[in-house]
This record gives C-alpha cells, structure tokens and sequence, in this order.
C-alpha cells in the first residue's frame, strides 16, 4: 500500500509541477511588448533602425520569442523619414507577464494607451527603473512625436538616425514610468518627453535619467 501511495503522490506532484510550469512558456509565447532591457552599449548609436531592429530580435530571442519579427520603436528624420507607429504592426500588444498595452495603433497613441511603470516591463518580465529609483533610466528613445510620427527635417531629434554616440545631436525620449519633474502631458509621456542634454553618448543620456533603452514591438 505504502508503495501504491508513493506512486500517486509523484503522479500528482509531476502533474502540479506541469501545471506550474506551463503558463510561464504561454507568456513567452504571446510577448509582443518590452523596454530593451540593456541598450546597444554606445548611447543612441544604435546602428540605424537596423541595428535597433536587431537587437530587439536578439533581445527577443534569449526569452524563447524569436520567432516573431521586432521592430524598434523609432523614428528617422529627413529623406525618407519614418514614423515609429507605421514600423510596429497593428497589435494587440502585450507584455512579459500577458498584461495589454494596446489593441491597436490607435490606442498605443490615445488615451487607452496601458504603458505604466508596473507594465513598461523589459522582455524578462522586470521593472524599469524610474523617477525615483537609483539609478533612474526611464528615458527610452523614440525620436518621435506624440502621435508617433517623425519630426520635420531641421533640428536633430534621433541622434543623426540612430548614428551618434557623440557630443553633437540630440534625441527626443519617453518617460517609460509615465512620471516626470511635474504634472504635465509632456512629463507623462511614454513617447514624447523631452530631449537628451549635452549630445548621443551613453553620459549624455544618464545625465537625463537615461541608460539608451528603447522599445521594441511585435510587427506580426
């Protein structure tokens, strides 16, 4: 009996452990949403919006999501400009631990936009660090307007495209925990903040409150 006992309770315990196990690999499976959570090492020089690309999809790739095409949430200036919301797909999107951004483009831009500090996650499932926490990096770069469309050719707002890690250029960021130093619109929000200080390199934006962090979207 005693044997017929230790028998059931390892089929069950297998079974809970099942159990356990498998919505973590769902929510591998369905992330189409996260805060990079490292940058590319050399301020906003990120190798254009293909280098961006890249390193969303390598980002990706660690936490078992590979298989989908990232796109980083970026826009370029000048000829050919790009807007950030027309790289992304059309959603809905969701982050580390299944939890709605957006169910569309629309919402991703209005007010049904769900980033927050609790939901900004990076593609491990962690918190960002905002205002507040030491150190503060919820300056994620976009180069991008309220709306998600580029800036006009003139004042540089993406770091010469995504190319600069120098004393020259600036770039527009977002605050990824919706907080800032007052109540404004601008201070909350996710894409369209306020521009680095003193140039692209990595000093430069964590003298801001940056780390060159970005976003990266599910286009598929």
């Amino acid at each position: 009996m005693k044997g017929i006992a230790f028998i059931a309770a390892a089929a069950i315990a297998a079974t809970v452990t099942f159990a356990g196990t498998a919505p973590a690999a769902a929510q591998s499976g369905n992330l189409s949403f996260f805060v990079t959570s490292t940058g590319a090492g050399k301020g906003a020089d990120l190798g254009g919006l293909e280098g961006a690309d890249k390193h969303c999809q390598a980002l990706a790739a660690a936490v078992g999501a590979g298989a989908k095409t990232w796109r980083a949430y970026l826009s370029t200036q000048g000829a050919g400009a790009v807007n950030a919301r027309d790289r992304i797909g059309k959603g809905p999107w969701v982050n580390a631990k299944g939890e709605v951004i957006a169910k569309s483009v629309e919402d991703l831009h209005g007010s049904a936009n769900g980033i927050t500090k609790a939901t900004a996650l990076t593609e491990k499932g962690t918190v960002v660090n905002g205002r507040g926490d030491t150190p503060n990096t919820h300056d994620v770069l976009t180069g991008t307007q309220p709306d998600g469309t580029a800036f006009a050719a003139g004042e540089d707002r993406t770091c010469g495209n995504w190319t600069k890690s120098g004393a020259d250029g600036i770039a527009t960021v977002g605050h990824s925990d919706r907080t800032g130093l007052d109540e404004s619109a601008a201070a909350k929000s996710w894409n369209s903040s306020h521009n680095s200080r003193g140039g692209c390199s990595q000093d430069a934006l964590k003298s801001t409150g940056g780390a060159g962090l970005f976003y990266c979207f599910a286009a598929n």
